[in-house]
């Protein structure tokens, strides 16, 4: 796990330099505050990193893909800041979110930026002799990440309160919502090395397969950790009634009974601890909890397994570390 880390450490230095060189030109200076907020805040950088390490896997070099490395970085934050408007939350990464400091109509404006600096810099990659049809390849992988993000909120809030989503379409929600976003990184990485259509194709699953376990992983973290690991009260999403692969699981396996308690405790979305443990309870009942943990496991494998396409190198060593971290991780 520290091994995993220090890669991510690593390659978060010249990522991080780009992104405050970028972001520095901003105008009024209260809109450059809030736009650089965040991204000084923390957080694993983790997409830029599949970024980088997939380029010098496939036979680039870092530097081609810096920049769009760190347009990643940008729209993963532009989420973040738009997500803790819409959910109201207050806190991010530990410290209070850009809508709590600066207010929500700024706030909004930040999130504007970033996404707009984000393509800004993925078209400045041709300053770096990338050839143009990689970096429109790119710019086009980015704009469809960002798309899909949008439908995945969407689907995201318009599962609030309709316990008949099926696994299908909560896995296709988690996707778009997280999963794209790290595909396109990994998919964009191929492009800017140079891959071969095949190659690209193949990054882009690797990629969709840890999204979709980085995200169950969420869901499992929220019921099995401890609140000093997790950073917040554990059950959390329950407490909020939110939609989760477990939650899917246990209502599509619960008896009528079960079901309608189930279903009153996310209804409450203010539940007490002794109604999210009931719900956990519940959820070790039907074995969602083991169910979500195998799921995860499950993609994280098929990712691995994907990576034999590419030549041994430390980069592929390094992604298969990756995939590896989505389910080691604590929090």
């Amino acid at each position: 796990m520290s091994e995993v880390t220090d890669i991510l450490k690593d390659y978060s230095i010249d990522v991080k330099k780009v992104i405050e060189n970028h972001l520095s030109t901003i105008d009024p200076k209260e809109l450059q505050e809030s736009s650089i907020y965040l991204t000084k805040a923390g957080g694993k950088m983790l997409r830029p990193a599949l970024t980088l390490l997939t380029t010098q896997a496939v036979g680039g070099s870092k530097e081609q893909a810096l920049k769009t490395a760190a347009a990643f970085e940008l729209i993963h934050t532009f989420s973040l800041i738009h997500d803790d408007i819409m959910d109201d939350d207050d806190m991010r990464r530990g410290k209070p979110s850009v809508h709590t400091v600066w207010g929500e109509p700024l706030a909004i404006l930040a999130g504007d930026t970033l996404f707009s600096k984000a393509f800004e810099l993925v078209i400045s990659s041709k300053e770096d002799n990338v050839h143009p049809e990689r970096v429109a390849n790119a710019l086009s992988v980015v704009a469809d990440a960002c798309v899909k993000i949008c439908e995945g909120q969407a689907s995201d809030m318009g599962f609030e309160g309709n316990f008949d989503v099926n696994e299908d379409e909560y896995l296709n929600m988690i996707f778009k919502k997280t999963g794209a976003l790290i595909a396109g990184a990994c998919e964009a990485g191929a492009i800017l090395g140079g891959a071969n259509q095949e190659i690209i194709d193949a990054m882009y699953e690797y990629g969709k397969a840890i999204g979709l376990a980085f995200q169950i992983q969420d869901d499992y973290l929220d019921v099995i950790s401890d609140e000093e690991d997790l950073g917040k009260p554990v059950g959390s999403d329950i407490a909020e009634g939110k939609m989760t692969l477990m939650v899917v699981k246990a209502l599509n396996e619960a008896n009528d009974e079960d079901k309608q308690t189930l279903i009153k405790i996310l209804e409450d979305q203010n539940s007490p601890i002794e109604d999210v443990n009931k719900a956990i309870d519940l959820f070790n009942k039907y074995g969602s909890i083991k169910y979500a943990h195998d799921l995860a496991l499950e993609n994280v494998n098929k990712a691995k397994e994907i990576l034999n396409i590419l030549p041994d190198s430390s980069s592929k060593n390094a992604l298969s570390m990756l995939a590896d971290f989505v389910i080691e991780r604590k929090s």
